[in-house]
């Protein structure tokens, strides 16, 4: 609504939002987009941006008794245990169609070895995105005061990942059946 000569836009009922042209990266809308906010589970749009960025979607990720049992108990999460093994592909559709947390952080862990040096790469990939607002601590979103962003932030990293074919595939898809694993 601030861009002059442009339709003025419906508010929305969200104290920040933004709509940004994913081609270009124009913004069309801003409302308080650069305002820092806690992002829960869009998060998972960064783990899985760098998951395409760093693996093959048939890698096998060994889940650790880390990924499993760290997530506050009743989060999303898909029940897997310690030890099991699914494809990067599987951890993938896991994320973005359930929100679970523990493949999140198996994914994690698989790329860089711990959720807290996966943490610096997601805030590395954040600044080169242009991001400003952001600070990431955890692959899921779950709780935490130094756990940040905006919608302009997070605009810019949408953008990227919707640049991936495979994110907008998986992102698309509706109902996903997980095959059998070692557990």
């Amino acid at each position: 609504n601030k861009i002059q000569g442009w339709p003025q836009a419906a508010d929305i009922a969200s104290d920040t939002g933004i709509l940004m042209d994913a081609d270009t990266g124009t913004v069309l809308f801003d409302k308080g987009g650069d305002q820092q906010r806690y992002p829960a589970s869009i998060t998972k749009i960064m783990t899985v941006l760098l998951a395409l960025e760093n693996c093959e979607m048939d890698e096998e990720v060994t889940f650790s008794h880390n990924a499993v049992y760290s997530i506050d108990y009743g989060s999303s999460s898909i029940a897997r245990d310690e030890d099991e093994v699914l494809t990067v592909e599987e951890c993938l559709y896991a994320i973005m169609l359930e929100s679970a947390n523990e493949c999140a952080n198996a994914i994690a862990e698989h790329i860089s070895g711990s959720t807290e040096a996966f943490a610096d790469l997601m805030n590395q990939r954040a600044a080169e995105l242009g991001c400003t607002n952001t600070h990431f601590v955890n692959p899921s979103g779950l709780p935490n005061e130094e756990h940040y962003t905006s919608a302009h932030d997070m605009a810019l990293i949408t953008r990227a990942a919707v640049s991936h074919e495979e994110f907008r595939k998986i992102s698309g898809t509706s109902r996903y059946v997980l095959r059998a694993t070692n557990k």
